[in-house]
């Protein structure tokens, strides 16, 4: 057996629907919990329902004044990506590299990247999330990483690429992912005990508080749970497309891929739903669907199970199917939110996901294909170095060689990471309100680990934006202050889709402003 696949449209597509349409279906009996009990944000979703609200209420004068404040600053916000582009010529250039606290505080990503998008998200999120993205760069980029890399050479070789599973970045994503699989299987099991607590109570015409946190249940405004509950869709439903697309993999899969054995396929699908709550649950906090990290673990076992014969191959199928899972199930929680905000039919939401999930396995291959046709994709010197695809094969090849490759130490760090995240849980669970609310969470600590502290600056600069708006004025923010975030968001966003045209067209932007010491 190979270590590798060619790659054909055929099975590219293939692939695309049978690890999709499993995602649709998994969450669906959990979506009450997530967006109405635990009145999770989804930022994104939100920015959408504000966005679709204001332009349906523009009789109301409020409306007008959400729509207005939303015009402005997502015009301020497209202009602006506008105005960076040019600056950005060459790699680390432009606004986005400000060292804004100096060089040495910029080596270790703390900076301001002048991201509106991020501002804006955190005008959106609690000031909890903000502070604990904080608290997690000032660990990890702050601490944890330097006293790291001065044991280069003895923790690990000192020769290896930044990107080498073997070395400091190993640590980083796998200490990450133990914070999220700590808080994630938390409070996925705590969720789970609820729901039998409760369905035992109710048998006994007994209620229940579903979590000790929400002392009322109830949103703000019921009319928007009363249409996201009247609605809803059958347990049949959720539990026969779970199991009939579970089935068609099972089979489909080991014969598209001999690599990978059935067994593993079925274990896969067990640990699906537990992993697909972590992630919505972590995406409903933080706006960041972390899905790719759960197939980077799945990549990691599988390749181990497979062996060297076939664990290459073997993780990186394991992981596309997990990630497929995680990624599609945390979107339509998105969507949900945005339904659930504009008094939309949960049953038609799941159908438009239903369609754009078909649309989309079938134009991202060819998309993928155009890319793969034209341009050299995947040279480590060219234009499109394809730096993840590299990421994900070390990966594999690092699972077949088993536990022994990581670096030294790493194992009992994510030991003791997970332990911390279930430690800090409990203490916001069982501590006295005034003393759990200040506990961070460790899902949203564990972004900053992989990602950098510059997106944590950025919002927390946005939920200090909001603190001093609501001192200032209290009525006017609370009004303005979703719009304004969605604005913000939205108008980053847009300038994305012509910045992707020029880069395809092959058109640079014309400076590239970077900083240097004075001595050099």
């Amino acid at each position: 057996a190979t270590s590798y696949k060619e790659l054909q449209l055929g099975w590219l597509t293939a692939y695309l629907f049978i690890v999709c349409f499993v995602g649709l279906f998994v969450l669906i009996p959990l979506r009450k919990v997530l967006i109405i009990d635990y009145k999770l944000v989804f930022p994104s979703g939100m920015a959408t329902a504000v966005l679709i609200n204001g332009f349906h209420k523009r009789g109301d004068r409020m409306a007008r004044k959400q729509v207005c404040g939303f015009l402005k600053y997502f015009s301020v916000s497209f202009l602006w990506g506008v105005f960076q582009w040019f600056y950005t010529a060459k790699e680390n250039c432009g606004f986005s590299h400000f060292p804004t606290f100096g060089l040495q505080a910029w080596r270790q990503t703390f900076y301001f990247d002048f991201s509106t998008t991020y501002v804006g998200t955190g005008m959106i999120c609690s000031h909890l999330v903000s502070l604990s993205l904080l608290f997690g760069a000032v660990i990890s980029w702050g601490l944890m990483w330097p006293l790291l890399s001065r044991l280069k050479g003895d923790w690990f070789p000192a020769n290896l690429p930044e990107e080498s599973m073997q070395g400091l970045n190993g640590y980083k994503v796998f200490i990450s992912i133990a914070l999220i699989f700590g808080d994630g299987f938390y409070n996925f099991f705590k969720v789970v005990s609820i729901i039998v607590i409760s369905v035992h109570q109710r048998m006994g015409h007994k209620t229940l508080n579903m979590d000790a946190n929400v002392h009322d249940n109830a949103s703000n405004k019921p009319e928007q749970n009363e249409v996201f509950t009247r609605e809803s869709i059958p347990m049949w439903i959720a539990g026969t497309g779970y199991a009939v697309f579970s089935i068609v993999s099972v089979i489909a899969l080991p014969t598209m891929f001999p690599e990978i054995k059935w067994y593993y396929v079925i274990v896969a699908y067990i640990l699906a739903p537990s992993l697909a709550f972590c992630n919505a649950y972590g995406a409903g906090l933080t706006d960041i669907n972390m899905a790719y990290n759960y197939g980077k673990v799945a990549l990691f076992v599988l390749a181990g199970l497979a062996g060297k014969r076939y664990g290459v191959v073997a993780g990186m199928v394991g992981c596309g199917v997990i990630k497929s899972m995680a990624l599609v199930s945390c979107t339509l929680m998105q969507d949900f939110k945005t339904g659930h905000l504009t008094l939309s039919s949960p049953k038609a939401m799941l159908i438009s996901q239903t369609i754009g999930t078909a649309i989309g396995c079938i134009v991202a291959p060819l998309s993928f294909f155009l890319f793969y046709k034209a341009f050299d994709v995947g040279n480590p010197n060219g234009e499109y170095k394809a730096p993840y695809a590299l990421i994900y094969r070390n990966m594999a090849i690092l699972g077949v060689e088993g536990l022994s490759a990581l670096p030294h130490h790493c194992l009992q760090l994510c030991c003791g990471f997970f332990t911390f995240a279930v430690g800090v849980n409990l203490m916001r669970d069982l501590s006295p309100l005034r003393v759990g609310k200040w506990m961070p969470l460790p899902m949203v600590m564990a972004v900053p680990f992989l990602v950098g502290a510059y997106f944590a600056i950025d919002m927390c600069l946005g939920s200090l934006a909001v603190l001093v708006w609501h001192k200032i004025n209290p009525k006017k923010a609370e009004l303005m202050v979703p719009a304004v975030a969605s604005g913000l968001i939205c108008g980053e966003g847009l300038w994305s889709l012509p910045a992707s045209l020029l880069a395809l067209a092959k058109v640079r932007p014309p400076i590239c402003m970077t900083f240097l010491p004075a001595n050099e």
